[in-house]
């Protein structure tokens, strides 16, 4: 079965790397002057409409100027089917966050989640865009956040072990007008892990502090304002036990220019990233998914 795994993301990964490589940049006569190249290579624009494709991030990155306010929510997952109305009643989680571009191409937020009363910080920063008539065949965006567990003291040994880490660099490609793909390696640290005592007084059971994942997603338009969406996230650390599940999402996503509301079924729940990828025990292979939504609203300023 892991062996499967492994070459399905191999497979999986070769084809996302076909695609967003695409074909070279055209070559251009010496008898085209230096300006008409730079007329000629023009910005892709609308990769993505959300900054947000599921639980991860995307490259977009507001415009200078830009507020945006996101509300995410995880319902329970739907194994109890009617009892709980699959998912609705039980236990949820949610995230209100807050972002704002002071430059170009720079994005800083701030967002508090249900899950450990956690804040977080996050950075964005657009590292390449792809171009159109020549120039990248891909847009490069780097994202990091850092968590704060603020329950009470007694969670915790010191009090650096509230501290978590995630950062990743995502890389799309708008293929045609209606599909859009990204690839995102990512890196979560925690300061303090998960973990027991042994007759002995040693710990066991005690996951890796770093955790190394690959998320793979797309978005396909079928009107100006209906997409269909999908991902794919698998961890690539194996831990000596209590290794987390991949995440498999699809939903639906409707947008405007200002406003844009995903609707999906997935297997996380804990919103922040590096929650997600460390400690999700959805599996979707036991039909574990839960109904989710996000919701952006962009202001400028």
């Amino acid at each position: 079965m892991k062996t499967i795994i492994q070459n399905n993301l191999s497979i999986t990964g070769l084809l996302f790397f076909v695609l967003l490589i695409g074909n070279p940049a055209p070559a251009y006569s010496q008898e085209v002057s230096e300006e008409q190249k730079t007329k000629a290579s023009k910005p892709v624009k609308n990769t993505f409409e959300s900054t947000f494709l599921f639980d991860n991030q995307t490259t977009l990155v507001p415009a200078k100027g830009t507020l945006d306010m996101a509300i995410q929510h995880r319902f329970g997952t739907v194994n109890n089917g009617y009892q709980d109305l699959y998912g609705i009643y039980a236990p949820s989680n949610i995230r209100i966050g807050f972002s704002y571009s002071p430059i170009q191409k720079l994005n800083i937020g701030f967002g508090f989640t249900k899950l450990n009363n956690s804040w977080d910080l996050s950075g964005k920063l657009a590292l390449l865009q792809q171009m159109k008539g020549g120039g990248s065949p891909v847009s490069i965006t780097y994202y990091s956040t850092a968590a704060v567990d603020t329950r009470k003291k007694e969670n915790f040994v010191n009090e650096t072990d509230r501290l978590s880490y995630f950062n990743q660099l995502i890389f799309s490609r708008k293929v045609t007008n209606a599909l859009s793909i990204q690839a995102a390696p990512s890196w979560s640290h925690f300061n303090a892990v998960e973990g027991y005592l042994n007759e002995q007084g040693n710990i066991e059971g005690k996951i890796e502090n770093d955790h190394f994942a690959i998320a793979f997603g797309g978005r396909y338009k079928i009107s100006n304002s209906i997409a269909l969406i999908a991902n794919y996230d698998q961890p690539i650390t194996e831990h000596t036990t209590n290794n987390p599940h991949p995440n498999l999402s699809f939903g639906v996503e409707f947008s405007t220019s200002a406003h844009a509301f995903q609707v999906f079924a997935g297997n996380y729940s804990s919103i922040l990233p590096q929650y997600n990828n460390v400690y999700n025990k959805n599996d979707f292979t036991n039909g574990e998914f839960l109904i989710g939504f996000n919701i952006t609203r962009l202001w400028s300023f």
